[in-house]
């Protein structure tokens, strides 16, 4: 008996462990809808709080001004995003989380416009 419970908290301990890595491994594909009135010429992320933003995600692609980009296996995460539109405006999305499935993500005006304020532009 003993022993099919230390074979059970065994089994419980090494699914316990193994959860943190499951969550990680976890990716999102993300839908960018682009309802402002720039173009989005350039999209990056970084692991919130740090300043190691990832190659640039549309490549020579570029979000025109109604259109979308689907991110695709986006590692489950809290970002910071980096947009930059046509006019090379840097905007910069503190604390963004991506994880789990399918999301949808709107870049406005007011996004942009706030970016700028922000940044004194």
């Amino acid at each position: 008996m003993n022993k099919s419970i230390a074979t059970l908290v065994g089994a419980v301990c090494a699914v316990a462990l193994l959860l943190p890595v499951a969550a990680q491994a976890q990716k999102s594909n993300v839908v960018v809808k682009n309802k402002s009135d720039w173009e989005i010429h350039q999209f990056f992320l970084a692991p919130a709080d740090t300043d190691d933003w990832g190659p640039d995600q549309l490549g020579e692609q570029v979000i025109g001004t109604g259109g979308t980009f689907t991110l695709q296996g986006v590692p489950c995460d809290t970002y910071d995003v980096m947009l930059v539109d046509e006019d090379a405006d840097e905007c910069i999305v503190p604390g963004v989380d991506i994880c789990g499935g399918n999301q949808g993500w709107v870049i406005s005006n007011d996004d942009l416009l706030d970016c700028q304020a922000d940044t004194g532009e």
